[in-house]
């Protein structure tokens, strides 16, 4: 099949081209972005001309930020394309329910990404907390956002999530691997005096079961960045580290997974490649609920501006 990718930032060069070019599924037939190419693919800078020009090319990847998102997924869904969001699927939840609804109309496929879901120890990771009560679980995030997204204004802007950008990563994770739903019960966000988005945040979950769920995020860790989920059960201790990739159940790492396809990219336009086929949608929203739960209850707390 032939995609679109909208966008051609860091996201889209590091992880996007490279898993559509591995891809058996996918032909990236044009991009679209003010400023950023790929080499032998047709660029366009306004969207709506690809979208007139190129009728053959049935799906688009959008890899904007999140607040202009709503707007491209819109167009491309009126004019009978299938959609794939880049995470977070939209600036709010609105946005979201609004897509789901177009997409239904217009019956297209619609699939809202979470990239870190297809870590390679995820599955394990649920697979064991499926089998035993939780009685703990701890997400420590932490990294430097002057790495990750140097310069990148628009994240402290409204709509750009502040720390939220890695740590809805983190909240996806853990809203795939628990089997009992949670939902937040306080938080603290705390935004530089000269920003509007928070750079670190501190969150607790309710359980169903009693069981203590916290989050920690924090985007000013200089060093090595710290993707990590702890959880105890009744049947031992689960160590998730780096993002999803690598898990200890008591100190051994469990059993290798049977060969498959690698990597998270790669994989979620595998399910993109299902899901037009099948003319189904996937717009799973919990992580995001999350994020908006923080927003509306969080304590805000001032800090020290920000510089980059």
């Amino acid at each position: 099949m032939e995609i679109a990718l909208v966008g051609i930032g860091k996201i889209a060069v590091d992880q996007h081209v490279p898993a559509i070019d591995a891809s058996p599924d996918w032909k990236l037939a044009a991009t679209v972005s003010r400023h950023g190419t790929v080499d032998g693919v047709p660029a366009y800078t306004d969207f709506t001309a690809m979208l007139q020009e190129r009728p053959e090319i049935r799906v688009v990847s959008l890899c904007l930020p999140p607040v202009p998102r709503f707007a491209y997924a819109a167009e491309a869904i009126r004019a009978g394309r299938h959609v794939m969001l880049e995470k977070p699927p939209g600036a709010t939840l609105s946005e979201c329910h609004a897509l789901e609804a177009l997409a239904r109309a217009h019956r297209v496929s619609l699939y809202a990404t979470w990239h870190s879901r297809q870590a390679e120890q995820v599955a394990a990771a649920r697979a064991f907390l499926a089998a035993a009560p939780l009685k703990r679980l701890e997400v420590r995030w932490r990294e430097d956002v002057r790495h990750w997204h140097p310069g990148q204004d628009w994240i402290f802007e409204p709509g750009g999530m502040g720390v939220f950008d890695p740590g809805i990563n983190a909240l996806s994770i853990v809203t795939e691997i628990l089997p009992d739903p949670i939902h937040l019960t306080t938080a603290e966000l705390r935004f530089p005096e000269n920003r509007q988005t928070p750079i670190s945040a501190d969150m607790a979950f309710f359980h169903p079961q009693g069981a203590e769920v916290t989050a920690h995020f924090d985007w000013l860790a200089e060093g090595a960045p710290e993707w990590t989920i702890e959880a105890e059960t009744e049947a031992g201790y689960m160590l998730l580290e780096d993002g999803g990739a690598k898990l200890t159940i008591d100190g051994a790492a469990p059993e290798a997974a049977p060969p498959g396809l690698t990597g998270e990219y790669p994989r979620l336009y595998a399910q993109m490649a299902a899901l037009v086929q099948a003319g189904g949608i996937d717009m799973d929203l919990a992580p995001m609920r999350h994020v908006a739960d923080a927003f509306t209850l969080g304590r805000r707390v001032s800090v020290a501006p920000f510089h980059w």
